[in-house]
């Protein structure tokens, strides 16, 4: 078997974490009182966005060493097993850079790859080495195919205001005060690698309208690929996206899931959006 081995910025949820041979390398948060924990499932993540209301301050995100990775590629030498490792994009945190190190240290053959996204966008690339792994592809062929599968994978969402990706050093002040003007809720897209400010409306209404319009603007939804519908602390936020999806776009049987602490910490409260795989350019 092939080992799939991913970050706690994945987000996957209790089924993915079923699949055989899937392993997760939690990132820790450290909180106001200098408390420290790790994105490891102990603390669920309604607890986290409680912890993060009443905090002063915003916690603080780091990545796992490279010897949390040697560990996790020693688990899969044992097993005698090769390993395809997809991380959180490269540009948002130093994960990938611990995984490839902790790689030079290994005998076993190890694949590291830069999802250059988070959260289910991630997850979405976990997914489909899942799928390719099951086809009976080597991990070398899974890796080859998930370089190009990544650069599909999109995230639009709304958010609740900028300040937590601005303070976490995901966005520019500029990008900040442009999205945070009185009464308008912003609009951000990743994808690339990048955070950026994609739209934003009057009120939450407003935004999601604007938000719904990226979709078809970021590529459309490839409908033979799942969807995911995100929220962070406010589940009912998804209601309205789900109703969209089916409604005006016919697609049905989105998974929900809800955004945990490691990427939380930047979008912050009250955000939703959609993760999905853009359609094939002609």
């Amino acid at each position: 078997m092939i080992r799939i081995i991913t970050d706690s910025a994945a987000d996957l949820t209790a089924q993915d974490l079923a699949q055989p041979g899937v392993a997760v390398v939690p990132m820790c948060v450290t909180f106001a009182d200098d408390t420290t924990v790790e994105d490891d499932g102990r603390m669920t993540r309604d607890e986290f966005f409680t912890h993060l209301a009443n905090d002063p301050k915003l916690p603080r995100t780091s990545q796992p060493s490279p010897a949390a990775f040697m560990e996790a590629y020693a688990d899969a030498e044992l097993a005698g097993e090769e390993a395809v490792v997809i991380t959180v994009a490269a540009k948002l945190s130093g994960t990938y850079q611990s995984a490839k190190l902790a790689a030079e240290d290994v005998d076993t053959k190890v694949y590291v790859i830069d999802s250059e996204t988070a959260t289910q966008g991630e997850a979405l690339i976990v997914r489909e080495a899942l799928r390719l792994r099951e086809e009976g592809l080597t991990a070398g062929e899974i890796a080859e195919a998930l370089e190009r599968f990544k650069k599909r994978i999109r995230i639009v969402a709304v958010v609740d205001s900028l300040k937590h990706l601005h303070k976490g050093g995901r966005i520019p002040a500029a990008v900040a005060i442009v999205g945070g003007a009185l009464g308008i809720k912003p609009v951000i897209a990743l994808y690339d690698s990048t955070v950026k400010l994609a739209g934003k409306g009057r009120g939450r209404p407003g935004a999601m309208v604007a938000m719904f319009k990226q979709l078809d603007e970021l590529g459309g939804i490839d409908t033979d690929y799942p969807c995911v519908v995100l929220y962070s602390d406010e589940k009912q936020l998804a209601g309205p996206v789900h109703h969209y999806l089916a409604q005006n776009l016919k697609i049905g049987g989105a998974l929900t899931c809800q955004i945990g602490a490691t990427i939380g910490t930047h979008v912050g409260p009250r955000a939703t959006g959609v993760a999905f795989v853009a359609k094939e350019a002609d």
